[in-house]
């Protein structure tokens, strides 16, 4: 046997009885410590991210009044992203995902309800006190049938459409919109929208306000850090992806691995982040869930690794521990 095979094959369980050498553990742990933490005050101070303010609905109405408003009608209308995802948020179908008959979005139903017009639009204005012209239209629109209601709706949010459209091709706005740029009001002029535009003018103040931000995370529940409804409200908008894209944390831009802007960010993430930037995931509606179909399997094989044949043998077949503590195995073999 080789002098390497007889150092392999020596049993590690006897006693020791080679030399020893002195061993200050509390100055190597205070060392540690120190070297530890001035790195880590170094590494924050240079690569750390910058404490953005949250985006809020105030904001999003005082930065974009007349999206705010296009949205707000989508809500009441019942045709936003929010108001047609299915669940957990309502039976709509737009984005339930399933990989042939996994179907786990439709098998967990409706647990966030959400009713865009009344959670959105209708209940918050009925938090402002002493405003009977709003009272009148809440009473006006309630009473009407539904085909009605649908009609105002689509009457107030054409004009707001057309002039979003003629700012995004840099054409002249219509007429029919006007906005003060000094107190970030909006009019907007439309024939057949009922009591519609009352409402969103008044909707539109309290958002500018900071109310509906309240009102929407006002709920039954002891903690009050559900951000579901205002965080649905504004991706229903433009105002996360303006931002997004402003910071480059787009998709197409990797942006779930990246901070604002150049910083770091959770690198950890790319595995996941991987797999949307390839087929058959890029162009899967059912992205979502194939990935975490993926994510699961790979997890679920790293986790069994003690239990796969050949794979749990590896660090027998590869013994870095010996070359690590080879001055011991020394004075073993000479002893």
């Amino acid at each position: 046997m080789s002098r390497l095979g007889k150092l392999f094959s020596r049993d590690d369980t006897q006693p020791w009885h080679g030399a020893y050498a002195p061993y200050d553990l509390v100055k190597e742990l205070c060392v540690a410590v120190v070297v530890v933490t001035l790195l880590a005050v170094a590494l924050a101070v240079l690569f750390s991210s910058p404490d953005e303010k949250p985006s809020t609905l105030g904001q999003w109405s005082r930065e974009l009044p007349v999206n705010f408003l296009g949205t707000a009608t989508k809500q009441l209308n019942g045709t936003s992203g929010t108001a047609e995802y299915g669940p957990p948020y309502n039976n709509g179908t737009a984005s339930v995902q399933h990989a042939a008959f996994f179907r786990p979005q439709e098998w967990f139903g409706v647990s966030h309800p959400i009713d865009t017009a009344n959670d959105y639009v209708i209940d918050p204005l009925r938090t402002i006190p002493g405003d009977t012209a709003l009272r009148a239209a809440l009473a006006e629109y309630e009473a009407a049938p539904e085909k009605t209601r649908k009609a105002w709706g689509e009457a107030y949010a054409k004009p707001l459409e057309e002039y979003e459209t003629a700012v995004e091709e840099n054409k002249t706005p219509p007429h029919t919109v006007k906005l003060d740029p000094s107190t970030d009001s909006v009019s907007v002029t439309s024939s057949g929208a009922g009591p519609v535009p009352t409402m969103m003018t008044r909707l539109l103040s309290l958002a500018q306000s900071g109310g509906l931000d309240g009102a929407l995370l006002t709920s039954h529940q002891f903690y009050q850090t559900d951000y579901t409804k205002p965080l649905l409200y504004m991706a229903d908008g433009e105002l996360l992806a303006k931002r997004a894209e402003e910071q480059h944390l787009l998709g197409t831009q990797w942006g779930m691995m990246n901070e604002t802007g150049s910083f770091p960010g959770q690198s950890w993430l790319w595995l996941y982040t991987f797999w949307y930037q390839i087929e058959p995931f890029k162009s899967s509606h059912n992205a979502d869930l194939l990935v975490i179909i993926v994510m699961s399997v790979l997890s679920l094989l790293f986790v069994c690794v003690p239990f796969l044949p050949g794979v749990r043998d590896l660090p027998r077949g590869i013994p870095i521990h010996r070359l690590i503590w080879r001055e011991h195995y020394r004075s073993q073999r000479r002893a």
